[in-house]
């Protein structure tokens, strides 16, 4: 059988250290060819179109154009998967404008590799080109066409049917929605997500009232370093309070939860929030699957499982916890996983009782747990 074709990288990098450091990772593996480079936004639209890509690298911050406004560009006139490569930024500004480039419609955030990282070199190795191979069967499509990218991916696409065009969530205001009142509605919501989560659960929490009467807790698989700006991207985006999770906490309603890096999410016996560092479950820590066990647990018949895009089958177990419990399962559909991966296992499993695309996740909600007022229907 022949060997398949090696998966066309273009790599835009202003620091010719980092560059070097990228070009020699991406040099050692056979599956992967770097067709070019450029230093800024400016000459990689221009070179973009002869080297022909499946996949490009991005940094956030480089003179002429930045990432975020390349990223805008390549969208909306040559749409290609696309992998940001940014130092784990420290200040608020900063991390933001990394999940704005995912917003914009970049796919997945990677550390930026520098000479200390070097002595982890197998280590960032394989997840740098594990990545890569995972977002070039991705198929993308323009910002304000329907046009799908016309170079054909290295593997099958992830879903054989076309990708509808990104959803974009609308804004909801607390004026729209009254709570519901009775024993047996969900009282909390746990999400699951890995490739394409950010993006996800923007769309998702985007459409929550603050005054969601149930607490929502989160595990996102997102390289270390990169899950305070996220907490800090989807705070300025949306109504609700959105915070790393602290250990002795009651979870209050109206508040999203995340998973803190390396450290499962959990329930104590009261109901508080506990971190632990326990191995890894389903290859992950934290896990998704470990936190819908905790939650099936401690919520028996009034937890809602929301399984989102990804990469494996990390929360397909758990899932189908949360179901066997009496609690309420949705995994995301094919159609608008970056990777359908981990709600296919879930459903594979029969653990989802509804298969929902991401634009429908959110109302669901609000009409199981909050009346919509007649007068903004």
């Amino acid at each position: 059988m022949k060997n398949s074709a090696p998966i066309r990288v273009f790599l835009v990098e202003d620091s010719l250290v980092a560059l070097t450091i990228l070009k020699r990772i991406l040099a050692s593996s056979l599956e992967v060819d770097v067709v070019g480079t450029a230093p800024n936004g400016v000459e990689a639209l221009e070179r973009i179109p002869a080297a022909q890509p499946q996949v490009i690298c991005t940094d956030l911050h480089m003179p002429k154009m930045d990432g975020l406004e390349l990223t805008r560009r390549i969208m909306t006139d040559y749409p290609r998967p696309i992998l940001v490569i940014s130092t784990s930024v420290n200040t608020q500004e900063d991390s933001r404008n990394v999940f704005k480039l995912l917003q914009a419609g970049a796919l997945d955030v990677f550390p930026k590799p520098n000479i200390d990282s070097l002595s982890d070199y197998e280590h960032i190795k394989h997840e740098l080109i594990n990545r890569i191979k995972v977002l070039a069967g991705v198929t993308v499509f323009t910002r304000h066409t329907s046009r799908t990218a016309t170079v054909e991916p290295r593997t099958h696409p992830v879903s054989p049917k076309k990708k509808p065009e990104p959803f974009s969530p609308k804004p909801v205001s607390n004026s729209q929605f009254s709570i519901r009142n009775s024993p047996s509605l969900p009282k909390i919501v746990a999400i699951g997500a890995s490739t394409g989560g950010p993006q996800a659960l923007y769309a998702i929490l985007k459409q929550l009232p603050a005054n969601f009467p149930v607490p929502i807790l989160c595990v996102q698989h997102i390289s270390e370093g990169f899950l305070q700006g996220l907490v800090d991207w989807l705070a300025a985006e949306c109504f609700l309070r959105v915070t790393i999770a602290q250990p002795g906490e009651f979870p209050k309603p109206g508040t999203v939860y995340f998973a803190p890096e390396r450290q499962h999410l959990q329930l104590d016996t009261q109901g508080r929030l506990s971190t632990i560092s326990t191995p890894a479950v389903s290859g992950h820590r934290p896990s998704v699957t470990a936190l819908f066990q905790a939650v099936a647990t401690c919520y028996p018949r009034s937890a809602v499982g929301i399984l989102l895009t990804g990469m494996g089958r990390d929360g397909a177990d758990g899932l189908q916890a949360i179901a066997q419990a009496g609690g309420t399962t949705i995994a995301q559909d094919e159609q608008t996983c970056v990777v359908f991966g981990m709600p296919k296992e879930a459903i594979a499993l029969g653990a989802a009782q509804h298969i929902l695309a991401i634009g429908e996740i959110a109302p669901m909600l609000l009409n199981r747990i909050c009346y919509i007022n007649s007068r903004h229907s």
